[in-house]
This record gives structure tokens, C-alpha cells and sequence, in this order.
């Protein structure tokens, strides 16, 4: 049996989607490509139990939809699996429904078409009810379950929680619902970086200052869990978080290193603190990895409780690390559940960028109950932190309420969606109803992008100028945030 893991093309005019790893969807003007790392995990669990894999990313290999479909049709895979978040949802229906005529034309009537991702697995009904799809997958452990209906239809084997399916009657059929809590993360095996060619992706994304680079995931997703606007909340409920053994993690990144990786991103929700990043980065010392790679990581504010911590993944090889600062004003985290205090920002960043780190911060404009006086007071604090040079680097994205998300309830149930077309759910304009225009968040957003440019890191980043590599990525972010203003501008929809 064939399994083809695919992201066909979506050419627009809007630029390139961001689809795999993502938790938020947006398209960039500037080419992004991040690495899918539980699809690869899947692809390669695949192919490690006897069934030939095809890698299918048309949009990393920039194919035109054309050539993306000539190529899926002379391939004949048994099950195409389709990745899919809310903006492109309706897209991806339309996609499936093609292919399914033209692979009939041909007299191929075995071919099954799986969708798994954040959207499905919050309206995994949907999908069935709109589209030719043969199955929907959901929850996040998409290797454990793909290894599960390629075995049910290869082998017979009964199909385990959380796959949605129609009986020989057309009815909308589920197999139970998905328990990914008994799922154990060290019997996979290190993904096959050759087979989900991972070069595709080891380039052309603004997370790596050195490159090739790549990502890995160790924690299944963020040990909180509880942000009420993450869309990754439907497909890894807090409850189940899970986590691989270090030993795996340090083996998997010493396979990198072989391969010439320069820089790894781990991707978990939240970096796994505590013991287990002791222990990861004595390891990363001890086999001598953080001589030879750098490590970027997703982290909460007030997760690492002692201060010496920093200084030791420092030590360890950690470079850039990302913090999800979401608003300034202490109303909005709390309703937003984010768990974290406006007081601790500053002080931890200080100790953060003190043990030479750099620390990338994520803010979000266009929360519901926000005025405008709240978006500025972000801003406010984001030049700020710049200025004090206690940022090296930031991200601002539209708030967007996904389907499956508590904050996507409190909209429905507050009359607060200012439409319901999935299409529009791509950080192109705001669909949330607020006090503040979308002409004006984006306004927002752009002074957020220019709020780095102070004289006093300006002068840091020439002092860094030193450094060639340094050099490279700081022209290369400019470039990026260039390509920012244009996905927030006033014609971006």
C-alpha cells in the first residue's frame, strides 16, 4: 500500500500559506516553509512498518496546482493524507472532490483521501458532510493514527479512537473518541529526515539565524494547555500531555548534527522545564552538541523558576528563545487564560538576555473586549522592551478565534464573529467585532514591526554587525519585516 502525505498547492494572490506546524495560519508575501513534524514522524512510522511513503509538499516545491495534480495522479498512492487548518478548509473540500473525479476517470475506485489537523478534529463531521473525504482524523498524534487505518485497510485491523468515516449507508460513522494520553512518544521512531525532504525546509524560514536548520518536537504540545486561543488545544488537550525521554531527544539532535544542521527549533508548545531541560542540557554538553548546533525553543514567562536555569542553556547551546507575550494589559491574559503576570516580563527577560539569549516575543492585536487605548499600551511596552534592549526580535499577528477554541465559544455566544467564512480566517483583516477598525489594528501591527527601531538597538545590532552570520540574519530580517508590512497592509485582504 501507498500513502501519500500531501500539501497541495494553494496559489493566491494573498502570497504563500503557512500551513504545516503552525499553530496560527497566516500567508506570508516572503516564502516561509516550516518542517511538519508530526507528519514526518507519521510518514516515517509508516515506512518502518513496510508501506511505501511518498513526501508530497507541492507547496515547498512551489508547484503550480497543475503540475502538483499531473504528478499526485501518475504516483497512484492508496491514501492520500491531507493536512488542513480553517482558511483553506474550503479549499481543501474542493481539492479532494477533483481529485476524486479524476482518479475515477481513470478507474482507480480503491483511492482514499484522509484529513487530519486542528479544524477537523474541532468539526470533524463537517469535512464528510462536504467533501468526497473517506476519512477524518482527530486529535494530533497523527502517526499512531495513519499506522492505524493504513493497518485496518491493509490488514483488517480495528480501527482505534477518533477516526470519522461513512458506513456502507452514508452514514457518518466514528470509531470512538481519541485517547492520545496512551500514546508513548519513545516508540517512534527518529523521523527520516532523507525520505520528508527536509531541505525543502531548512532555508527559507525567519526563526534560523544559522542555517540548514530544522524542527523537532518533543513535548505533545504545551504542558499549560489551557490558552484560550490556541487552535493546537483540539488537537493536544493539556491532560495528555506527553513528553519523549531525553536520551531520544539528544539522539535525534546528534542525527541532525550528522546531517549538517546548523540550528534546530523545538517546536513543543512550551519548552518541557524542570528536570527534564536539566537533564537535556547536560546532555547537550556532555555529548559536546552545543559546540556544534544552536537551540530555539517556545517558552512561557514564569515557567523557569531558578535564575541559573538561563545561563545553563546558554551554556547548553540555546540561542533564540520565543515567548508568547500576547497583550500588555493583564485583563486580557487572564481572560485569554494565558496564566502569566505583566510583572514578571521584564524581570525575566532581563535574565534572559543577561545570560546572552535572545529573546523573541509574539503579541497579538484585536482581542474582543480591547479598546484602543489597550492595543497602544502593547505597543507601548513592546518599544519599550526594545529599548531596553530586552528584545532582540518580535512577531504580531490579527487574534483570530479558531473553531474548537474557548475563545472562538465566547465569540459565538457574545455575538462577536464578524463573519463566519472560513476563507476570511487568514490574519488577512480582523473577523472578530471590536471597538477598533481593522484599518487601525493593522496600523497597529505596523508600528508594532517598526517599534524595534530605536537608536540604542539599532546600536546594539551594528555592534553585532561583527559577525558575518550575524550580519546575514539581521539583513535577512529586515527583509522579513519588509515582507510584514505588507501582510498588514491596508490592501492585504
Amino acid at each position: 500500500m501507498k500513502v501519500s502525505i500531501s500539501y497541495p498547492p494553494l496559489n493566491s494572490k494573498k502570497g504563500t500559506p503557512l500551513l504545516s506546524q503552525n499553530r496560527q495560519f497566516q500567508w506570508f508575501s516572503k516564502p516561509t516553509y516550516i518542517y511538519p513534524v508530526v507528519p514526518a514522524s507519521a510518514a516515517t512510522l509508516l515506512s518502518e512498518n513496510g508501506y511505501e511513503v511518498f513526501w508530497d509538499d507541492g507547496i515547498a516545491e512551489e508547484l503550480t496546482h497543475k503540475e502538483w495534480k499531473e504528478r499526485i495522479i501518475r504516483e497512484k498512492p492508496d491514501i492520500i493524507v491531507l493536512e488542513t487548518k480553517t482558511p483553506v478548509i474550503k479549499k481543501h473540500w474542493e481539492i479532494i472532490d477533483d481529485i476524486k473525479r479524476e482518479i475515477l476517470k481513470i478507474g482507480n475506485c480503491k483511492l482514499k483521501i484522509a484529513l487530519l489537523g486542528d479544524h477537523v478534529s474541532a468539526l470533524p463531521e463537517e469535512s464528510l458532510k462536504n467533501s468526497g473525504v473517506d476519512y477524518v482524523i482527530a486529535g494530533g498524534d497523527y502517526d499512531f493514527a495513519l499506522l492505524n487505518l493504513a493497518n485496518h485497510l491493509e490488514k483488517g485491523e480495528p480501527l482505534k479512537g477518533g477516526i470519522y468515516y461513512r458506513n456502507g449507508n452514508g452514514e457518518i460513522i466514528n470509531s470512538g473518541p481519541a485517547d492520545i494520553s496512551k500514546n508513548n512518544l519513545d516508540e517512534l521512531p527518529l523521523i527520516n529526515r532523507k525520505l520528508t525532504k527536509w531541505k525543502l525546509y531548512a532555508y527559507e524560514n525567519g526563526n534560523f539565524k544559522n542555517t540548514p536548520g530544522a524542527y523537532v518536537m518533543n513535548g505533545r504540545d504545551c504542558w499549560w494547555g489551557k490558552c484560550s486561543f490556541c487552535s493546537w488545544t483540539t488537537l493536544f488537550p493539556s491532560k495528555c500531555y506527553r513528553v519523549r525521554s531525553v536520551e531520544k531527544a539528544l539522539d535525534e539532535i546528534g542525527e541532525l548534527i550528522d546531517l549538517g544542521v546548523k540550528e534546530i527549533m523545538e517546536d513543543s508548545g512550551t519548552l518541557p522545564v524542570g528536570k527534564w531541560l536539566e537533564d537535556f542540557c547536560h546532555g547537550l554538553i556532555s555529548r559536546r552538541y552545543s559546540q556544534k548546533i544552536k537551540i530555539d525553543g517556545n517558552m512561557r514567562f514564569g515557567a523557569i523558576k531558578n535564575p541559573e536555569t538561563w545561563k545553563m542553556m546558554k551554556q547548553a547551546g540555546f540561542r533564540m528563545i520565543l515567548f508568547g507575550l500576547e497583550s500588555a494589559n493583564q485583563e486580557t491574559l487572564d481572560k485569554v487564560n494565558k496564566g502569566i503576570k505583566i510583572s514578571d516580563v521584564e524581570p525575566e527577560l532581563r535574565l534572559c538576555k543577561s545570560s546572552g539569549l535572545e529573546p523573541h516575543l509574539a503579541v497579538m492585536i484585536g482581542y474582543p473586549w480591547e479598546t484602543r487605548e489597550d492595543a497602544e499600551k502593547t505597543l507601548s511596552l513592546a518599544k519599550k522592551l526594545f529599548k531596553k534592549n530586552l528584545a532582540s526580535t518580535l512577531q504580531a499577528t490579527i487574534v483570530v478565534p479558531y473553531p474548537g477554541t474557548l475563545l472562538y465559544q465566547y465569540c459565538q455566544e457574545n455575538n462577536l464573529l464578524g463573519t463566519v467564512d472560513y476563507n476570511r480566517f487568514d490574519q488577512k483583516e480582523q473577523v472578530i467585532k471590536t471597538e477598533i477598525s481593522d484599518k487601525e489594528i493593522k496600523k497597529i501591527i505596523r508600528k508594532l514591526y517598526w517599534s524595534f527601531l530605536t537608536p540604542q538597538f539599532i546600536f546594539q545590532k551594528m555592534l553585532e554587525l561583527k559577525n558575518w552570520n550575524n550580519a546575514k540574519f539581521i539583513f535577512r530580517s529586515v527583509f522579513r519585516v519588509l515582507g510584514h508590512f505588507k501582510d498588514f497592509s491596508r490592501r492585504s485582504n
